[in-house]
């Protein structure tokens, strides 16, 4: 009889569990995979949509929600990728003031997504896995085919020669373009003006750009410090703990408004907030006051100016006012906040919505949305549509990610505990970077920072970086780097892909800044000393004052003869692509574009990968010979130093014309020789040679030139 009652007791506990189990499973979310295409060519972009029921306060924090889809491979190998929340906009251009005007809307409430580029052919298999608080849960398997296309690949360390790039199927590159650093609104360069840059790029042989992506508040900006209240060169002291919390080990910070009768604050955010036509919006927020008998709210658009009597002392207001734009209003105006009477307002939870709710509009009003860890949707936005202009024009893109100044401070010490919170943060916006951009065979490489202090303990940074990157980044994305000066210990970094190094001609320096070809042969030779096998760049180049700013020579030089003398110096000296100059609005203003062509039509069948610098010698001594060669072929520039810059542009002397110059050059096979000269303003041959010998050096005669002339000796 126990026996029996223990049986039937354990009966029910069993039911009880499966029906717990059942109700839990019930309860808990679900998920759905679903891509944009059930074919998708080799390295192609594939869209997978992720339908996610939770929402998150912080959807970009991978301790808190990690999301990722696990692929397995027509080969049987399971990979695993991040995916990434999405805030989709809609985008129209506007002509408004200086050029087109770029209107970005919020579409919903954000999604979630991941994005692939197959590197296999044949069939995959995709999951969607959501780890949280709650567990892990699984979504249901879907399918897609990979074809083949004529993708040539991702860009990689040469596997011939590893001082030189290639594609993953094999093609060389060498990286030829310049800067485009600075893209926003309220600069030279926005989202449109990018994209018209990018065609004329491409047109004339252009094929690589590095990109800032951590402009703080006044271009794009991932990751960065947006406030509608100040900006980064002067920043007011208004934001201030939450009155009564200033004890509080982490207290909630508001916005000050102190002073006479109307004193006020204009809300200012640094990105244009834009509004739909005929439709209703409600700005929101609460006060507190000390003194003044209310606050008074303009939101710049005639009637909607409102007072609102504050409560008593340490009691705090709420206010809402109402508006509906017009037929032609498509951007928020002004918004001034000010005092009716003497003292002193808090201001918190500011907002802007329509009045049916959706996406918070006026998000750089949150003096308390943590600096780093959140990433601005709507520059995400405008990089994915950079990515998508890079990717339609053939332009290769190294991303710079990190924006410096929230980080250096937290570098100085590589043992204490805000060096590894620094880690856990970049690693989290690789993380976010991997999934959102690194599909795309046009993003070339990731580069750390701009120009950060090269005597940071930072050592440490790369390698846990780097290594958190070999795990997600299924691509295998080159990695970069960039100091204030040049860093010998970050171009040896073993998980440092490329040595990259940043230089301007200034006057009152130690080197001849009127020389441009004498600079990059001596930053060349820096490199190479610290970099034997790996591939470098001259990141930033160009004409600058003395403390760095615009120099006025840049003006005067206005046939580019400073940036043409570099680009070809640079594709000569050995680098793996040519300086990148920095002036790209007075490149721009200039048309210099026209200078890529020539050099681009010169190395289009040109590969340096397996040669070594020529020993190749002119019989004028005054001519500078740069240049490769093998044991089958020599690519040889000759410059005429007398044609440098200051001579052409400040001295206004115009070399003579020189004749009856040979070249002498060692090493080659003995047989015989197809010489091409040309010229390198036009990008045409001007002289063709077959040169045969049987012993000794080959010798070739020069045709008559005044500034330079490049050459392609092959067997």
């Amino acid at each position: 009889m126990r026996q029996t009652v223990t049986t039937i007791q354990m009966l029910f506990i069993c039911l009880a569990a499966v029906t717990f189990c059942t109700q839990e499973s019930m309860g808990r979310q679900k998920i759905e995979i679903e891509p944009s295409a059930k074919k998708v060519g080799k390295y192609e972009k594939l869209e997978l949509l992720i339908r996610v029921g939770a929402r998150y306060d912080n959807p970009f924090d991978s301790d808190q929600v990690d999301l990722t889809v696990l692929l397995k491979t027509p080969a049987g190998r399971q990979i695993s990728l991040p995916a990434f929340y999405c805030q989709d906009y809609e985008r129209r251009k506007f002509d408004r003031q200086r050029g087109r005007a770029n209107w970005y809307y919020p579409i919903g409430r954000g999604s979630w997504k991941a994005r692939f580029a197959p590197m296999q052919t044949d069939t995959y298999l995709a999951t969607a896995r959501l780890k949280d608080r709650k567990g892990t849960i699984h979504s249901d398997s879907v399918r897609f085919q990979c074809t083949p296309s004529s993708q040539k690949g991702f860009l990689r360390i040469s596997r011939k020669d590893p001082r030189f790039l290639e594609f993953t199927e094999g093609a060389p590159f060498f990286a030829i373009g310049q800067n485009l650093a600075f893209i926003g609104e309220g600069q030279y360069v926005n989202l449109t003006k990018a994209e018209q840059i990018f065609e004329k790029l491409s047109r004339n042989g252009a094929n690589f750009l590095r990109i800032w992506t951590c402009c703080k508040d006044w271009a794009m900006a991932i990751e960065a410090r947006k406030s509608a209240w100040d900006r980064s060169w002067h920043r007011r002291k208004i934001i201030v703990p939450i009155p009564g919390s200033k004890n509080d080990p982490s207290p909630r910070k508001c916005v000050k408004l102190e002073g006479g009768n109307g004193a006020s604050l204009t809300v200012s955010p640094s990105h244009p907030v834009a509004l739909r036509p005929n439709t209703r919006y409600v700005f929101t927020g609460r006060f507190t006051a000390d003194g003044p008998a209310g606050l008074q709210v303009d939101v710049g658009r005639g009637s909607s100016r409102t007072r609102f009597d504050a409560l008593a002392k340490g009691k705090w207001r709420k206010f809402k006012q109402e508006f509906v734009t017009g037929q032609n209003d498509f951007w928020l105006g002004r918004i001034v906040l000010s005092l009716v009477g003497s003292g002193t307002v808090w201001l918190d939870d500011l907002s802007l919505k329509e009045v049916n709710g959706g996406v918070e509009l006026l998000w750089e009003a949150d003096v308390n949305r943590p600096i780093r860890g959140v990433y601005n949707q709507l520059d995400c936005f405008m990089l994915d549509k950079l990515v998508e202009a890079a990717e339609r024009n053939g332009i290769y893109l190294m991303l710079c990610l990190i924006t410096r100044d929230l980080y250096m401070k937290s570098l100085s010490d590589d043992k204490g505990p805000e060096y590894q919170q620094a880690i856990q943060d970049a690693n989290k916006l690789m993380r976010y970077a991997v999934a959102r951009w690194g599909y795309s065979t046009s993003v070339a490489a990731w580069e750390y920072f701009n120009e950060i202090d090269p005597g940071l303990p930072t050592d440490r940074f790369y390698a846990e970086v780097g290594d958190y990157l070999e795990q997600i980044d299924v691509y295998n994305h080159l990695r970069t780097t960039s100091t204030w000066h040049p860093s010998a210990k970050d171009c040896r970094h073993p998980n440092l892909d490329i040595g990259q190094l940043h230089h301007y001609m200034r006057p009152g320096t130690k080197e001849n800044f009127k020389d441009e070809v004498a600079v990059v042969i001596d930053k060349m030779r820096f490199l190479r000393e610290h970099t034997t096998s790996k591939p470098v760049l001259i990141g930033e180049f160009g004409l600058a004052t003395p403390k760095w700013g615009l120099s006025d020579h840049m003006k005067q030089d206005n046939k580019a003869v400073h940036f043409h003398n570099s680009l070809w110096a640079s594709a000569f000296a050995g680098t793996s692509g040519t300086a990148m100059f920095w002036w790209w609005d007075q490149l721009d203003r200039q048309d210099a574009y026209v200078h890529y062509r020539p050099l681009a039509a010169f190395l289009a069948d040109v590969s340096f990968e397996g040669l070594r610098q020529t020993t190749a010698t002119a019989s004028n001594k005054q001519l500078r010979l740069l240049g490769c060669q093998g044991s089958d072929r020599a690519y040889v520039w000759l410059f005429n130093p007398k044609a440098t810059w200051w001579n052409l542009v400040i001295e206004k002397h115009q070399p003579t014309e020189i004749r009856g110059t040979t070249i002498e050059i060692q090493g080659l096979q003995p047989d015989t020789y197809s010489v091409q000269w040309w010229h390198t303003y036009k990008g045409k041959i001007i002289e063709k040679q077959s040169v045969s010998f049987t012993a000794g050096p080959l010798r070739i005669s020069v045709p008559p030139f005044s500034r330079d002339i490049a050459c392609k000796i092959r067997r």
